[in-house]
């Protein structure tokens, strides 16, 4: 990929702070890649031999259960970093990480962590807030499997994504990234059936709107009442 510019990370948070010199010298230290939706850029358990920052496309942080179940827990949206092992003490990766559809990445090897934590004014601060932000955002959803039922859970889910990546289409807002009722089922804790069930019923109502691997809320407000009944 071409050279890229230091304008490009001025205004994500954990480089804000920075100069463009200091972020030159970070540019030059990373690797860019463009990778095809549904190919995994770590897998769950491997050596977190590089830690990554996502410029565009959407990032689905997956976990393999005991019983070999695969659940979703998190959707990662460009500007952040993912696959910081080593901000959490590990040496490993806690999950996976798929691309949900066509994303452009840095990496950089973990041994330049702690130089970036050292060194580089409000990049230490912005990464452990966004760890924080992550960790309320799976509370949350561990919270609602314990305690909403499914309609909720699913109406929940679909107006997360809406809110980090939707954009207005003519009937509603759409999803902003391929998303498939397997994928909503691994969100939300419940069978496939279940999910295209009432994603049916949604639509003979006028809710959502569904085709291969996309999804529209119609109506954001009464979904939003569907999540709090």
């Amino acid at each position: 990929m071409p050279k890229l510019h230091e304008s490009l990370l001025r205004t994500l948070p954990p480089f804000s702070k920075l100069g463009a010199a200091e972020i030159r010298d970070i540019l030059d230290q990373a690797t860019s890649r463009s990778i095809a939706a549904g190919v995994a850029v770590y897998d769950e358990g491997a050596p977190a031999e590089y830690f990554y920052l996502l410029l565009d496309g959407t990032i689905r942080a997956v976990r393999i259960t005991s019983e070999g179940d695969q659940v979703t827990s998190l959707h990662i949206p460009p500007g952040q970093l993912f696959g910081i092992a080593r901000a959490l003490g590990r040496e490993t990766y806690p999950a996976t990480a798929i691309c949900a559809s066509e994303v452009i990445i840095l990496s950089w090897p973990t041994r330049l962590w702690d130089g970036f934590v050292a060194h580089y004014e409000g990049f230490a601060t912005e990464t452990y807030r966004t760890i924080g932000n992550r960790m309320g955002e799976i509370n949350n959803r561990v919270v609602e499997m314990s305690t909403k039922h499914v309609e909720q859970r699913i109406a929940r889910a679909l107006l997360h994504l809406v809110n980090q990546s939707g954009r207005k289409v003519t009937n509603g807002i759409e999803i902003g990234f391929p998303i498939t009722r397997q994928d909503v089922s691994e969100m939300t804790g419940t069978t496939l059936h279940t999910v295209s069930r009432l994603l049916s019923a949604w639509e003979k109502d006028g809710l959502v709107a569904s085709k291969r691997k996309k999804i529209i809320v119609c109506d954001p407000h009464r979904m939003v009442l569907l999540g709090d009944a």
